[in-house]
């Protein structure tokens, strides 16, 4: 009985692991697509300096 719990429980662990990554996996994509429109889409100051969208 133990070991098929413990079977159970990996097969748990795993399907969980999985799917947080994929979901993780999401998340850097959007991300990664709102960085690039900031990027893109970034202004300029009046002294033609080019101006950071991001504060780092």
């Amino acid at each position: 009985m133990v070991p098929i719990l413990l079977v159970l429980l990996l097969v748990l662990i795993l399907f969980g692991a999985g799917f947080a990554v994929k979901v993780l996996w999401w998340i850097a994509l959007v991300v990664l697509i709102i960085w690039l429109l900031g990027f893109l889409m970034r202004g300029t100051t009046g002294s033609g300096a080019r101006s950071r969208w991001y504060r780092w």
